[in-house]
C-alpha cells in the first residue's frame, strides 16, 4: 500500500495530485494541507509526498508544513520507500537541511541531464517544469542525480536509503496542458511532449517498493 500525502493548499489545483495518483497502484490519500498532524503508517510499504502551489517558506502561514517535516524526518529514520513531488522535491530536502528560494517560474519542456538510477529506467530526457521555487542546496545525505540549464537540482535521491525527490511533475502530459496554461502560462519550444513518458517515474517507484529495494 502506498500513501500520498496532498500538500495543495488550494482545490482549484489538485487536479495534480488526482492524475497522479491515477498512475499510482493501490494507495489511500491523506489530505495534509487541511490536516496536518502525522498520518498513520501502519501496513505502508511506501510514501508519495506531492506537490503544491505554497512554498515551504510559507510555514508561518500554513504551519502544517512543520509538522509534515517531521513527519519526514520519520520516514528518513525508519527507511520507508518515499518520492518526493515537486513541492515534496523541496519539503525533503529543507527537511534534511537543504534550502529553497523562489527563482521565478519556468513553465516549459526541459531537457534533463539524468543520472543511471532506477527511478529513471526508461524514461525520456524531455520532462515538463512547472515551477517557481528551486532546492538551491540539497539535503544533508542527499545527492543531485538529475539537473538542467534552469535548475542544477532538478532531482535528487539519498546515497544509502530508498528516498527520491524530482522537481518535475512526472503526471503531466499533454492531456493537462490546455489547464496549465490557463492556470499557469505555458512557453512552447523546439521541445515535444510525444517525447515526455515522465509518468513511467510513478511506475517505477511502485515497482521498487514492491521488490523491497532498500539500496537501488
Amino acid at each position: 500500500m502506498l500513501l500520498v500525502l496532498e500538500n495543495e493548499v488550494d482545490p482549484e489545483f489538485r487536479y495534480f495530485g488526482r492524475e497522479m495518483q491515477s498512475y499510482l497502484p493501490e494507495h489511500t490519500v491523506y489530505d495534509y494541507a487541511n490536516e496536518g498532524g502525522e498520518p498513520s503508517l501502519s501496513g505502508v510499504d511506501g510514501v508519495v509526498v506531492s506537490g503544491s502551489t505554497a512554498g515551504v517558506y510559507e510555514r508561518e502561514e500554513y504551519p502544517w508544513m512543520d509538522e509534515e517535516i517531521e513527519f519526514v524526518r520519520e520516514l528518513v529514520e525508519r527507511e520507508i520507500p518515499t518520492l518526493g513531488v515537486c513541492f515534496g522535491h523541496q519539503i525533503i530536502n529543507h527537511a534534511l537541511g537543504g534550502s529553497v528560494e523562489h527563482c521565478g517560474l519556468t513553465n516549459e519542456l526541459v531537457r534533463a541531464d539524468l543520472a543511471d538510477d532506477p527511478i529513471f529506467d526508461g524514461i525520456s530526457e524531455v520532462l515538463p517544469a512547472v515551477h517557481g521555487d528551486h532546492v538551491v542546496q540539497i539535503g544533508d545525505g542527499m545527492e543531485t542525480i538529475a539537473s538542467t540549464e534552469h535548475n542544477a537540482h532538478f532531482a535528487t535521491r539519498h546515497r544509502d536509503l530508498p528516498l527520491w525527490t524530482t522537481q518535475f511533475h512526472p503526471e503531466l502530459t499533454d492531456s493537462l496542458l490546455p489547464r496549465v496554461t490557463a492556470d499557469f502560462g505555458w512557453q512552447e519550444n523546439s521541445l515535444s511532449f510525444a517525447d515526455v513518458n515522465g509518468q513511467q517515474v510513478l511506475a517505477n517507484f511502485a515497482r521498487l517498493v514492491n521488490e523491497g529495494d532498500r539500496t537501488a
